[in-house]
């Protein structure tokens, strides 16, 4: 909770004031937030404090950006299913043929479908886009 929930918190707060020195109407402050699809899904591995948490950080996100929306601040979430990382090694080298198989995409995520999605939220096109949590999995979420 500390690392996923209450340091993106404190974090938005503590940058407040040069996210409202930037924003304008047409090109509002951002804030991107990193959650889960664990956060909107139940995961069949069973790590609750972890998908409590961004689960926690998918509400926190709505509830900052109807909080920051008259400041012209817009709030995201970012929701990445299976990707190559740390807290994944394990899994990927024990499961990674059974994971990629019940990807919807038959893979991983890669960096670049990351990138992809930060860069449209960072965009004067997500400039109307507020509140959302957008999964970023190869379709799990949606056949979930």
């Amino acid at each position: 909770m500390d690392i996923n929930l209450k340091g993106p918190f404190f974090l938005t707060v503590r940058l407040l004031p040069e996210l409202r020195a930037a924003a304008t109407t047409d090109d509002p402050g951002r804030v991107i937030n990193i959650a889960s699809i664990d956060g909107l899904h139940l995961n069949p591995a069973e790590h609750y404090p972890y998908s409590a948490s961004k689960a926690g950080m998918i509400h926190l996100t709505r509830a900052l950006a109807r909080r920051l929306a008259a400041e012209d601040i817009t709030v995201n979430a970012v929701c990445p299913g299976p990707f190559e990382s740390k807290m994944m090694e394990y899994n990927l080298k024990k499961f990674g043929d059974e994971i990629r198989a019940r990807n919807p995409r038959k893979r991983i995520g890669t960096p670049e479908d990351m990138a992809g999605v930060a860069i449209y939220l960072a965009s004067r096109a997500a400039a109307y886009v507020t509140g959302a949590a957008i999964p970023v999995d190869g379709g799990i979420f949606a056949v979930s």
